[in-house]
């Protein structure tokens, strides 16, 4: 009983403050090292998911509807977010039609919000092109995207239902992962 080859653990951090939570990931991790006991557990801390997690399932009403690691997950459903504050916006979005790597574009004024596959690839280029056609950035800024991104981006929930739900979506919705 002690050394189980399979072990479900169901949200066993939730309630927990953060040193408690930190000593029982290194009980966690130290028991799949040590023990090489592969570890299915549910969770809605996505932070937790995020670091450690070698494969994240997320569950939304009962049916799975992504499954892959974590950085896959970030990259192809949510993307990296690029903003840049430009002296001419107007100027600058026709021209990321042709950008490789470019998925979405938003604009606030001065400021595009540019959702692109990879922004350490992307970014080079904008500048580039946006300096070709005098148009002045004058500032740039990435994120990577979060589990809650594809969380949010895959059940199509926003921030304002979830909050509407108290929590009932949450509790329908999921992250299973699994550590080996």
């Amino acid at each position: 009983m002690h050394r189980p080859p399979l072990l479900f653990l169901d949200e066993p951090t939730t309630g927990m403050d953060p040193q408690s939570r930190a000593n029982l990931w290194d009980h966690i991790l130290r028991l799949r090292r040590e023990m090489g006991t592969t570890i299915v557990l549910t969770t809605h801390y996505l932070d937790e998911a995020d670091s450690m997690a070698e494969r994240v399932i997320v569950v939304d009403r009962g049916t799975v509807i992504a499954d892959d690691t974590a950085t896959a997950l970030k990259s192809e459903l949510a993307g990296d977010l690029i903003v840049l504050t430009v002296s001419d916006a107007s100027a600058l979005v026709p021209l990321l039609d042709g950008v490789a790597g470019v998925r979405d574009v938003t604009v606030a004024g001065s400021r595009l919000n540019i959702r692109v596959e990879r922004a350490e690839v992307v970014l080079p280029d904008l500048m580039r092109l946006s300096d070709s056609h005098g148009i002045r950035v004058l500032t740039a800024d990435t994120t990577r995207p979060t589990l809650d991104d594809v969380f949010l981006g895959l059940t199509g929930r926003s921030l304002r239902e979830t909050a509407a739900a108290g929590n009932a979506s949450l509790e329908t919705a999921g992250t299973a992962r699994e550590l080996r």
